[in-house]
């Protein structure tokens, strides 16, 4: 049977990368993006380079939103096998970006896509990936959301001290676990990704790796064979090379 992935903000950066990385391997790609226009230009590209991708109508701050596309996929796949929740947002600049000058409104905005969003729609497709025969959920985080990471002062996220991004991040992190642990005994995997740092809109496109390398780290989660980890933040380690430029970080 095909194999059917979501991917979330998939019409640019890493969600497209990764959409265009699974779909060469035979998946049926949905491109879930809450901009019609983008996400229907999206899918159209990756099918013209082979893929088979569909565009989702997907706003994950939006509960109707949500409804609607796990309603859809349900109707015309009667399952799901692969969940990237890719979709995140940066959040706007506070004054000098420090802690004591966030705003609660910036803080609230970042978690409803960062965090509320994904659990909202985990939770909406959960009974569809269970339908898998071993279905994948990766939740796309961030080595700025490890705490041990943060506080050694010869890591190159040092000099960063600031709220919205990386605490979205550490609690992304710590829903990953927590699904983990409740589908410990069952076929579904649950990891997180670290892209690394990856030219993107999110950061202004100055990061040093490309969204396609980011998104290797992704497609591999979400192709985990039965005997692959689950609960783990894995990907990209800054400043590693040859076999260790990939594996588990620290939270």
């Amino acid at each position: 049977m095909t194999t059917i992935a979501l991917i979330t903000g998939a019409n640019k950066g890493i969600g497209f990368e990764t959409a265009g990385q699974l779909a060469a391997t035979g998946t049926t790609v949905l491109v879930g993006a809450r901009d019609a226009d983008r996400g229907k230009n999206a899918a159209a590209a990756l099918s013209e380079a082979g893929a088979d991708a569909r565009f989702v109508p997907l706003d994950v701050t939006d509960a109707d939103s949500i409804a609607r596309a796990a309603a859809d996929i349900d109707a015309e796949f009667g399952k799901l096998d692969i969940l990237v929740n890719n979709a995140g947002i940066a959040g706007r600049l506070d004054g000098d970006g420090k802690p004591s000058s966030t705003a609660l409104s910036t803080l609230r905005e970042v978690f409803e896509t960062n965090v509320f969003g994904i659990v909202a729609l985990t939770n909406a497709v959960l009974p569809l990936l269970r339908r898998s025969e071993a279905a994948r959920i990766v939740n796309v985080s961030s080595e700025v959301g490890s705490f041990t990471m943060t506080m050694d002062e010869g890591s190159p996220l040092w000099p960063m001290a600031a709220i919205p991004y990386p605490t979205s991040k550490t609690a992304l992190t710590m829903v990953t676990a927590m699904y983990a642990k409740e589908l410990w005994n069952t076929p579904i995997k649950v990891n997180a990704a670290n892209p690394g740092y990856c030219a993107t809109d999110l950061n202004g496109n100055t990061g040093f790796r490309t969204a396609a390398q980011g998104a290797e780290v992704v497609a591999r989660l979400a192709t985990l064979p039965a005997d692959g980890p689950t609960g783990t933040l894995w990907g990209y380690r800054w400043g590693a090379t040859g076999e260790d430029e990939y594996g588990i970080l620290p939270w």
